[in-house]
Formats: structure tokens, sequence, C-alpha cells
């Protein structure tokens, strides 16, 4: 569940109670814009001159604003580069490109008409002068950001050898309107926070949005029903399912691996405890059982969904546990500090994020789930909600910025750094997609 106040984060006791109260902070409308801030002390120097052709306009800015904002790549555009910009191999002139430090080369060239486009792009490498990877695409001129995403991820992955995530997506809650008539809307946009989409507006809060494995449905906490409940909602036709409707707490929803099933956290029995659900039948297995001012919540699968990692307050302050997804004795994981909460676990397994309190800050933390070993990743103060990229490079997280709410990005090697203000507010409780479907 969400840890809701940021007034109250400095208090310990006050900041965990609230965690499970499902007290909702003040969120206003919000368009996202990528405001890097830090990235590699060493980043490749990709050129991308004007792309050849009659291709739509700003293809080549979408890419170079994608392969920046990991912090890897320092993108060298027209001013940056000597005329005459090549769109062919034949036109590329190596020694130009030595002159001004690139360590790559994209070009592309291509048609477009009412119907669609067709780009044809290729990637060299400049030391070599060898070509590394090159493509054709096809596509809508609707689906010109898409192809631009498709573009980063390919030459994100050949340079690096990690698969790139230009192509997800972002889910995070805001609202609308003064506070006597607020509407709180779930928002889909690009991982670069581009082309908001509402998938669904209430006037009631809304609350933890997670994605399922196949990237097909959000699960969801929303009050409409007076209490908290919830909801699964199906993004292609909008279709959304209340799976549960227990009295007192129903929260902190979370897919397994395959999408079958459900945990979450209810207090229907008292405490909060972990449970799980069948999304078929509906039967729920009780995972946690805790004596009286206990609290068990936050849970999160792990990536072979052989276990849950939780937040509980079982040991006095609030630290993350884990339990075998059967049931079973729990254990303690983390150690670091006098408060973490609120685990996200990475799609390689390896890895853990969570909010962790060390002198009275809160940062996002990592955690080698194999080791142990712990270190601080953020230096923005009052860091909550903590969301992995699926190519487990990058987190996103809530926090401030100038007194505002905003989402913010660190590299797992805490190398890169960028912000996603808002135009107009605050926003908050983000979740990063999985890969989309080949």
């Amino acid at each position: 569940m969400k840890i809701l106040s940021r007034s109250s984060c400095r208090s310990l006791l006050v900041r965990f109670t609230l965690l499970c109260s499902l007290l909702i902070a003040s969120v206003t409308q919000a368009q996202l814009r990528i405001e890097i801030t830090e990235g590699s002390m060493r980043p490749t120097k990709i050129a991308i001159p004007p792309f050849g052709g009659t291709l739509s306009s700003g293809i080549e800015e979408i890419i170079q604003n994608d392969l920046r904002s990991s912090g890897l790549f320092q993108s060298m555009g027209k001013s940056d580069l000597l005329a005459p910009y090549p769109a062919k191999e034949s036109e590329i002139i190596y020694r130009d490109l030595r002159a001004v430090g690139a360590d790559y080369i994209l070009i592309a060239d291509g048609v477009s008409s009412d119907v669609g486009q067709t780009i044809n792009w290729s990637l060299f490498d400049v030391a070599s002068q060898r070509k590394v990877k090159g493509q054709q695409l096809s596509g809508a001129l609707s689906q010109t950001r898409d192809m631009a995403h498709q573009i980063s991820d390919a030459v994100y992955e050949a340079i690096t050898g990690i698969r790139g995530a230009f192509r997800t997506r972002l889910v995070f809650v805001r609202d609308v309107g003064p506070s006597v008539r607020k509407r709180y809307q779930l928002v889909m946009t690009d991982a670069d926070g581009e082309r908001p989409r509402t998938l669904f507006s209430s006037a009631d809060p809304l609350l933890s949005p997670t994605w399922s494995n196949d990237g097909r449905k959000i699960a969801y906490v929303s009050f409409e029903t007076s209490r908290p409940a919830i909801f699964v909602h199906e993004i292609s036709n909008g279709l959304r399912q209340q799976v549960t409707n227990y009295k007192g707490l129903n929260g902190a929803p979370a897919f397994s691996p395959d999408d079958r099933r459900l945990a979450l956290v209810l207090s229907k029995d008292g405490n909060p405890e972990i449970y799980i659900m069948d999304l078929a039948s509906r039967n729920l297995t009780r995972l946690t059982k805790t004596r009286d001012a206990i609290i068990d919540t936050e849970p999160a699968w792990s990536a072979d969904g052989k276990f849950i990692y939780f937040t509980s307050n079982r040991g006095g302050n609030p630290q993350i546990y884990r339990i075998s997804s059967t049931g079973g004795k729990a254990e303690r994981v983390t150690f670091a500090g006098d408060y973490n909460a609120r685990p996200k676990l990475s799609a390689d397994g390896r890895t853990m994020v969570m909010v962790n309190r060390t002198n009275d800050n809160f940062h996002i933390a990592w955690q080698d789930l194999e080791t142990g070993d712990t270190r601080i990743l953020t230096k923005t103060d009052l860091d909550e909600s903590p969301t992995i990229a699926p190519n487990s490079a990058m987190v996103l997280y809530a926090t401030k910025k100038s007194g505002r709410d905003v989402l913010a990005a660190v590299s797992m090697d805490a190398g890169a750094r960028f912000f996603l203000p808002s135009n107009n507010g605050a926003v908050r409780e983000p979740a990063w997609s999985p890969f989309p479907a080949e």
C-alpha cells in the first residue's frame, strides 16, 4: 500500500500507520516531461544527423531524447556535426565524425505519405567503420513515435547488450479540478511521459496501480464503493472487474509472474495480512498470520514466483521479509537502516529496490538478493513508490523537487538521473510496464 502523507514522512511511526490507513495525498493534473540532471561520466557519443527522404519531422529528436535519458549516451545532432549530413552509408565521412568525437552514427532515410511511412535506418561504428545494425520499419503516421522508440531500443541493445525499454509505458495517478470537485485519474503514458491517456477517472481516490506481466491489465485500489476495493482493468477495452469486497483494508495488489494469481493485503480477519487470490476461482490463501498490532503489507513477487517479499513491523520497525508463496515461516531480508519498505523485485531476479530510511532520510535503496549488499541510489528527499524498468536498468519513483511532487528516475548504478515533473501540479504512484509483446 501507498505511504501516503508526505508531511508525515519524517515520523517513522506515523508514516507506517498512514501506509496502512490509505489516506490520500493531494495531486493535480500533470503532463510529464523528462529533465535530465545527471548522466554517465563517459557517455557514448552517437551522431544522429537529420534523416533523409520525406520522413515525418522529429523522428531523430525522439531517438536523441530516448538515448540521452538513459544516461549512457550523448546524442549529437545537427548543431554538433559537420555538414553535409549523411543519410546513406556512401555519404558518411568518418574523418569528420572522428573530428567531433563521435563513437557511432545513426542514419536513416525513407518515404512518408498520407497512408504511412517506411524508414530504413542503419547504425555504424566510427572506429571500425562497419555497420552494427540496420532495419526497415513501416507503419502508419500515427505510429511515428512507436517506430522511433523501436529504433532507440535496437540501438541501445546493439551498443550495450541490454534490451532497450523505450517502447514500454508508465501508469500513475493524478487528479484534476478544484479540491471540492476533484477527480482522480489513472493515466498511461509512453516511457518518456508523452502521449498521456486517461484509463479511468473517478470522484473517489485511486491507489497502487500495478501491471500484469503480459502488459494487458492493470490492478489498482479504488474507493468508489465507499471503502477500498481492488479492481482489475483491461487496457484494450476498458473492462473493469472488482475482485475484492471484504471489510476493512483491501489493497496493494501484485500480479504473479504467470498472471493467474494476485498477492494482496486484507484486514478482514483483524490485522492487515498477506493473501494470494486465484483470479479464476477467487479463492484466497492466507500467507501470514501475526499477533495484534502487527502489520504485513506491500507484497511483491520474486521473478520465479516462488517467494513473496513484503513489509512488516513484526520486528519493531518496518523491514522487508520473505515468505514462500505456498506459505511457511517468513525471514527478514533487510538490515541496512532502521526502516525499509515498498519492495520491488527486478525482472532478472537479481536485485530488489525499496524505500530506505537512514539518518532520518528517506531514499530509494538497492539490494543484491544473493549477497545482501545494499546501497543508496537517490539524492532527492522523501522518496517513495519505486518501480523498476523491465530491463532492470532504471528505477522510477515519486519524490519532491522545489516543494512539488514529481516523478524521478535513477539508473541501477546511480550514474544517471532525470526528473519527470508535471507542468501543472503533482503526480504519484508510478508503475513501469513490462516489455511490449513482439
